[in-house]
């Protein structure tokens, strides 16, 4: 699979790489010997990014990361790159975005993964003040010094947060929602970020699912799976779920977006992962994989040929018929 540099961190990534939400049983059950199956999967078939927070199952999804992590071979080990993520484990506040805090999530996700240095520490969708912060970026720049973690960036829910971000010296790489139903960061995220040299992470590239084109206007998830429990943003950002668009909307648009995969004969997953894969300034894509189908499905759109000019004028154009006006002010 293509490898891409990750922005400042100087690391090499797979174009496609796996987000690991599910791994932590927070859409539904998965257990430890399916995760394991999926990352194996997932490696095997050229990923080398592996995307995680700390509170994605209270740790879980890290624990099982790092026991996959330590049974590779010293040469694979050395290939892989582990993002993790910070700042969601307290009340959402400029003042718990504080060194100490820093310190004691950060030495808790090393003990999850095993790891003495972590590749990768992303502050983990903070409120906007603390992107305005010297003393936040002050504190993560003491973790660098000190050898806890090679480098920070942030995920982020806005355009206004991921140039905030992008404006900082030592920030190596933004996280950002970015798939056919979420255009907004190709006007200025994009651009700006391939001018100062910061990676993107895209993620919810598929919009939890809706761009599988598998969905219906009745179509039920579990209790325990955000796209249940989120649907209104009762639990976090709603744009996390379904990319913020309104669901049977979505279902509609899904229909399209299947037939225009369809015209140039790919899946519709495969093609919404191919075509943000493609798109300048992007680092890499992180869709997320219950099951070792889904993982190798994944991998494989890491090498669709170019869909071309052609494709992306029909996605802008169904999003700016579709969806632009309900969702395209509000991240």
């Amino acid at each position: 699979m293509e490898q891409r540099t990750l922005g400042r961190t100087g690391r090499p990534v797979s174009v496609i790489g796996l987000g690991t939400w599910q791994l932590g049983a927070d859409w539904g059950d998965v257990s430890e010997a399916d995760a394991a199956a999926v990352l194996d999967a997932a490696h095997a078939d050229g990923v080398t990014f592996f995307d995680t927070a700390d509170v994605y199952g209270d740790g879980r999804s890290e624990t099982i990361i790092g026991a996959w992590r330590a049974g590779l071979s010293d040469a694979d080990r050395a290939g892989v790159t582990v993002a993790t993520k910070m700042g969601r484990r307290q009340g959402q506040t400029l003042e718990n975005y504080s060194a100490a805090n820093f310190r004691a999530w950060n030495d808790r996700s090393r003990a999850n993964l095993g790891m003495d240095t972590l590749d990768l520490v992303q502050l983990h969708c903070p409120p906007t003040d603390v992107y305005r912060s010297d003393a936040v970026f002050d504190a993560l720049d003491a973790l660098v010094d000190d050898g806890s973690i090679a480098a920070y960036g942030v995920s982020v829910e806005t355009v206004e947060q991921a140039l905030l971000a992008i404006a900082r010296p030592n920030v190596a790489s933004v996280q950002i929602i970015l798939n056919a139903f979420r255009l907004k960061p190709l006007d200025e995220v994009l651009p700006a970020a391939m001018d100062a040299g910061v990676g993107i992470i895209a993620r919810v590239p598929l919009a939890s699912g809706l761009l599988s084109g598998r969905y219906r206007h009745d179509t039920a998830f579990a209790a325990d799976d955000h796209r249940s429990y989120n649907r209104n943003g009762d639990a976090f950002d709603v744009g996390e779920t379904f990319s913020g668009v309104d669901f049977d909307e979505g279902v509609e648009a899904a229909r399209e977006f299947s037939a225009l995969a369809e015209s140039v004969g790919l899946s519709p997953a495969s093609a919404a992962l191919a075509w943000v894969a493609q798109l300048p300034g992007v680092s890499t894509v992180i869709p997320g994989a219950r099951n070792v189908a889904q993982a190798a499905s994944n991998a494989a759109a890491g090498s669709v040929p170019a869909l071309g000019e052609a494709f992306t004028a029909s996605v802008v154009e169904l999003y700016d018929r579709r969806l632009r006006a309900a969702i395209h002010s509000r991240w």
